[in-house]
C-alpha cells in the first residue's frame, strides 16, 4: 500500500512585475556600476602616467652614468687633456690668459698629437658627440643639452685656471631635457623635466 505524502511545496500566485527591478534600484545599480568603470579607468590611465614618468627619469639617469664613465675612463687613461672649442672637423685652443672653458675636449691617448679623441657639444643640434682622429663617424652621447660651454679646467680649488697646469681638473657639466611624457603635444602645455650632470675628472701629469 503506497501513501501518498500530503507535504507539498506551495505555489505563490506572482503578480505581475514582481520579478523585476524597480527604477530606483535600477538607478542606483548603473551608478555604483559606473563608478567601478570610472575607478578603473582612472587606476589604469595614472599607472601609465606615473610608468612614463619613472621610464622617462630612469632612461636620462642611465645615458648621463654611460657617459660620465665613457669619458672618466678615457682622461683617466690618457697622456694629456685640452679645453678648446671644436666641432668634427676643428678644434682650437684656448689663448693664454684667458678662461679655459670651451665645448670640446681633446684627449691624446700617447704622446703622439695625431692620435686623439674628441668630445664636443655640436651646436646645431644641442647634441654632445664623441670623434676619433682618422675616422668620420661620430658618435652621439647625449642629445637636448641647453648649455653651451660643457667643458672647464680648474685648479684643486674649483677656480677655473687660464693656462694649462699640472694639476688641473677637468670639470663636464651637461643641462639637458628631457620630455616627461612623450605622447603629449611640445610646446605650451608640454611637460618637460630637466637633468644636470657635473662632475670632475683628473689625470697625470701634463707630459
Amino acid at each position: 500500500m503506497k501513501l501518498l505524502s500530503s507535504i507539498a511545496s506551495p505555489r505563490w500566485p506572482l503578480r505581475s512585475g514582481q520579478t523585476a527591478f524597480t527604477l530606483t534600484e535600477f538607478m542606483v545599480a548603473m551608478s555604483i556600476f559606473a563608478l567601478v568603470i570610472f575607478a578603473v579607468i582612472y587606476s589604469q590611465m595614472f599607472g601609465m602616467k606615473m610608468f612614463t614618468m619613472t621610464q622617462s627619469k630612469l632612461t636620462a639617469s642611465n645615458g648621463a652614468r654611460k657617459v660620465l664613465n665613457r669619458i672618466r675612463d678615457e682622461i683617466r687613461s690618457g697622456k694629456t687633456m685640452v679645453v678648446g672649442n671644436g666641432d668634427a672637423n676643428s678644434f682650437s685652443i684656448i689663448l693664454s690668459n684667458a678662461p679655459v672653458v670651451g665645448n670640446a675636449l681633446q684627449i691624446y691617448p700617447t704622446t703622439a698629437t695625431n692620435t686623439f679623441v674628441r668630445y664636443y657639444l655640436d651646436l646645431s643640434d644641442q647634441k654632445l658627440k664623441r670623434q676619433t682622429s682618422g675616422s668620420n663617424q661620430l658618435e652621439v652621447l647625449a642629445s637636448y643639452i641647453t648649455n653651451q660651454i660643457v667643458f672647464r679646467a680648474e685648479d684643486y680649488a674649483g677656480n677655473v685656471l687660464t693656462n694649462e697646469q699640472n694639476n688641473r681638473v677637468i670639470k663636464m657639466t651637461l643641462q639637458f631635457y628631457q620630455w616627461e611624457f612623450p605622447v603629449m603635444v611640445a610646446g605650451q602645455g608640454g611637460y618637460y623635466d630637466y637633468y644636470k650632470l657635473q662632475t670632475r675628472m683628473t689625470r697625470r701629469t701634463i707630459e
